[in-house]
């Protein structure tokens, strides 16, 4: 009896540690400040990965650049040392030149079709020459709203921006774009934004709706241009060297979770943009609704380097006109 006792104690011990060796408290980094759509998803990741694996995971998130810069994080990934992140899809093309595709100037008519275009088998299917290329594991998409223009003077015009300094992400595609335009674009980090349009450090800058208005870009705008010309994908990573040491069924869990949330990042755009936008026209601000044929050829000059860049350009754009209506 006693024999059998101390069998099921080292039994019940031994299931015990391997539970505990199969325990992670995951860190997930992003550049977006707390309130931000993009860190208020991974939060809620991180408490229902906890939930659904019985506390065995845990998500610690670290917001607004905690843990450096995008360039910084990936670096970190690809090491181990960061165990997930949001990124902007900007940051794994500068790896990645594929990915340059989806910044094509125009590829989508609105913020619906850009959710449509992230979430085609087409862009889920890229993914799979990140671990490969990057050494990182793609699990899906979230987005931000579609690119505006806030600018410092008045704009009536493609030639009002001629020669000004505009704050861009920086990135290989949202760069050609501006000198293609004649500006001159001027990479920046989020949180030096704000300071930098008021003291007039830049004459103007290339932002989404959700932070025009909620970081109150406005307030030191004269012309806001609503242009829509360019869409902003995110995606969520895991290090391929944290993903190759979990088990089959963790990967799956995380996998369906993150996705979940993913997707409700993306129903949130699409859901929100618009209010944005009516509440930015509000503001008493000059406001200007362009399309295309405001920025000249700058699109086709885009186009016509990356084409030899990215080879996802054109299935891209089969994707876009597919999933227009």
């Amino acid at each position: 009896m006693k024999h059998s006792l101390k069998m099921l104690a080292a039994a019940a011990f031994m299931a015990a540690s391997a539970i505990a060796a199969q325990a992670n408290e995951f860190r997930l980094g992003l550049i977006t400040p707390p309130p931000h759509i993009w860190s208020k998803a991974a939060e809620a990741f991180g408490a229902e990965l906890a939930e659904a694996s019985g506390g065995a995971h845990s998500v610690s998130v670290f917001p607004a650049r905690q843990l450096g810069n995008e360039a910084e994080m990936l670096q970190q990934l690809q090491t181990g040392a960061l165990d997930m992140a949001f990124l902007t899809v900007a940051e794994v093309s500068n790896r990645a030149p594929d990915f340059g595709a989806f910044y094509a100037p125009f590829l989508a008519n609105d913020i619906g079709h850009a959710a449509r275009i992230i979430q085609s088998d087409y862009a889920r299917d890229m993914l799979d020459q990140l671990p490969g290329k990057v050494g990182v594991v793609g699990l899906g998409y979230g987005m931000a709203g579609l690119r505006q223009i806030v600018s410092r003077g008045e704009v009536t015009s493609a030639a009002d921006l001629e020669g000004k300094k505009l704050r861009i992400t920086p990135f290989e595609p949202i760069l050609d774009f501006y000198s293609a335009l004649g500006a001159a674009p001027t990479p920046m980090p989020l949180p030096a934004v704000y300071e930098a349009l008021a003291n007039g450090q830049v004459d103007a800058i290339d932002m989404d709706g959700e932070l025009i208005w909620v970081l109150k870009y406005y307030e030191h705008a004269d012309t806001i241009i609503e242009s829509n010309h360019m869409m902003f994908p995110m995606v969520g990573l895991v290090s391929a060297k944290v993903w190759a040491g979990l088990p089959e069924e963790d990967r799956a869990m995380i996998s369906e979770l993150m996705n979940k949330h993913l997707s409700a990042v993306v129903a949130s755009y699409v859901d929100k943009e618009p209010v944005w936008i009516d509440q930015i026209k509000g503001t008493g601000k000059t406001f200007v609704k362009v399309d295309p044929s405001f920025f000249g050829n700058v699109a086709e000059t885009w186009n016509a380097k990356w084409s030899e860049k990215s080879t996802a350009l054109e299935g891209l754009r089969a994707v876009a006109a597919a999933t227009s209506g």
